[in-house]
């Protein structure tokens, strides 16, 4: 699906140029006859180090914050990055007519957002899992797009006449204005831990900006938020709108009462309005009984009636690489996203109320990102599976062996290492038993593994289906 956008510069700036533009981009790379290129500066990468490249590949201007002379038009700004994002909004012609709802947290991200995807109709996603609508699946290289792609989608899902669209909101995303100038009817909190501290350096840095999200909500707008969270307070303090909450605390709008997890799906009792009500949902563990007590507030924010989201329960999807169960005849595979020590923690709580006999886990932790979360990491898994296969997960510029020697336990001998990723997982099927669960966590369906300077086609998804169709023909 293409964006009709082009437009002359006339209609972005007052000059003197005239030539028509096809699209936005920020990667020289990319960049296509009729483009305009925009100079912005990363953490790491000035792209005014790229303009020849853009130039040769054709694009028909330049935005720069340098430079006197160059042989396409180009306009001079003062800041490139505050400007991408000024120039998007015009070129994508942004208009705030869909409602937008942003949800933030270290945890349940991905689900809640798709959660909320699936119980509205009209709905766009955007976030780990790309970009998605009735028309639409497209792959995203980050969780929050950058604002130009951001304002391209936006005009995808206009086009399609949509109404809302649920997306994540990561902490890099609004560190690095990827929602700028974007204002929210709903902002939802699912939870805080500790991570990304390798970007953001403290965990006031981290929260910090996560509260953005609700600095950027309109006044008629709602704050959903999980009351149960540590940090719950330093949120609503923050928050200049409606306030709307979910959880276990007795002052809960939305009061989570009971509920009883199986195999194959969970029972919820909660409390809404001095109103009792039982759900059954396909979803499954404690975490997603937040996700989706998060998802139910922001419709009822939305002025759903509760009778009417409870029947929209049904149309809510497993989502792809979150708690994602595989059968055997003897044993079953569950591919999940877990990386942080409190998502590992919820997944094999989970797996621990179900199991029936061992609980194999091959995990490991990413390279280049804060050291400090790895100890914890281990712990969790170590005592909370009755083996743990340590491995690769995105090591970058660190030695795989290093990494795990930060993460395991050496009090404990419930582990093996078996440094590529591949053959640790299939080292895990070849010695399941009868009745075992083997948990492979860390990157759900990432389509890459992060090696060096490169990312390498990789998928954990894929290997488990190449192993589940080798173990099909072999027993």
């Amino acid at each position: 699906m293409l964006v009709n956008s082009m437009k002359n510069i006339r209609d972005l700036y007052d000059c003197d140029y005239d030539f028509e533009i096809k699209d936005i981009k920020t990667n020289s790379k990319e960049v296509e006859k009729g483009d305009l290129f925009v100079c912005t500066r990363g953490v790491n990468i000035d792209r005014h180090q790229f303009i020849n490249e853009a130039i040769e590949n054709g694009c028909s201007g330049l935005i720069v914050e340098r430079g006197s002379s160059y042989s396409v038009p180009f306009i001079k700004v003062q800041n490139t990055n505050k400007e991408l994002g000024i120039i998007s909004k015009k070129f994508y012609d942004y208009d705030d007519s869909l409602k937008m709802i942003g949800v933030t947290g270290t945890d349940g991200k991905t689900t809640t957002s798709s959660i909320i995807r699936d119980m509205l109709d009209n709905c766009g996603y955007i976030g780990t899992n790309g970009v998605q609508s009735k028309k639409l699946n497209l792959a995203t290289n980050n969780t929050t797009p950058d604002i130009n792609l951001l304002y391209k989608y936006l005009k995808m899902f206009k086009d399609e006449n949509l109404q809302y669209v649920s997306m994540e909101v990561s902490s890099e995303g609004l560190l690095h204005n990827r929602v700028q100038d974007l204002d929210f009817d709903i902002g939802v909190l699912t939870n805080i831990s500790e991570d990304h501290l390798n970007v953001h350096k403290t965990l006031s840095n981290y929260i910090d900006c996560k509260l953005k999200l609700f600095q950027k909500i309109k006044g008629d707008g709602f704050a959903v938020l999980n009351r149960d969270d540590r940090f719950f307070d330093k949120f609503r303090e923050n928050c200049h709108c409606h306030i709307f909450t979910y959880g276990k605390d007795e002052q809960s709008d939305l009061l989570i009462k009971d509920y009883k997890i199986a195999e194959d799906k969970t029972e919820i009792d909660f409390v809404y309005k001095n109103q009792n009500y039982h759900i059954v949902s396909n979803l499954r563990g404690e975490y997603n009984v937040y996700n989706l007590m998060a998802a139910i507030g922001t419709l009822l924010c939305l002025n759903f009636d509760i009778q009417d989201i409870i029947s929209r329960i049904k149309n809510i999807s497993l989502v792809k690489g979150r708690c994602e169960m595989f059968k055997t005849a003897n044993f079953t595979v569950v591919l999940d996203y877990a990386h942080t020590e409190r998502a590992l923690k919820s997944i094999l709580t989970y797996l621990n109320e179900i199991k029936k006999n061992r609980i194999i886990t091959v995990t490991g932790s990413a390279g280049g990102r804060e050291k400090e979360k790895r100890r914890g990491m281990g712990r969790v898994v170590q005592a909370m599976s009755d083996l743990v296969i340590y491995t690769m997960d995105d090591p970058r510029y660190e030695k795989v062996i290093d990494i795990i020697s930060d993460m395991k336990d050496s009090s404990k001998d419930n582990y093996l290492i078996v440094e590529k990723r591949e053959e640790a997982i299939a080292k895990a099927f070849s010695i399941a038993e009868k009745n075992d669960i083997i948990l492979v966590a860390g990157k759900g369906r990432d389509h890459y593994m992060a090696v060096l300077d490169k990312y390498l086609d990789y998928c954990d998804y894929d290997v488990i289906m190449d192993l589940l169709k080798k173990y099909a023909e072999n027993n």
